[in-house]
């Protein structure tokens, strides 16, 4: 039996370690910022797209098209962005199609 989420078995180690500090800095940017030597526009960003990809993998939906967007993006084909255009314009229009009776 699998004890993780399916997003944190996905995550890279530095990922991992990301979020680890972040816990351990009590989710202060600011002094991630500080740990990393970098701005805090520049955290937040990492933040953001962590965020993001936690959030596509979190998606219930198994249905195959989705699946290889979120492939492409966990593979850095596709931007996380863009992934979730798709995905968000994919599910759209099969609630439309599925409204028609098609």
């Amino acid at each position: 039996m699998n004890l993780y989420p399916d997003w944190v078995a996905a995550l890279d180690a530095e990922e991992l370690g990301f979020i680890r500090k972040f816990v351990l800095a009590s989710g202060s940017l600011k002094e991630m910022a500080k740990l990393y030597g970098v701005s805090y526009p520049t955290v937040r960003l990492r933040l953001d797209r962590l965020i993001q990809k936690i959030q596509l993998l979190e998606d219930a939906a198994q249905d195959s098209h989705v699946a290889l967007i979120k492939q492409l993006a966990l593979n850095e084909k596709l931007d996380l962005d863009t992934a979730r255009l798709l995905i968000q314009s994919y599910r759209s229009q099969q609630k439309e199609e599925s409204s028609h009776g098609c």
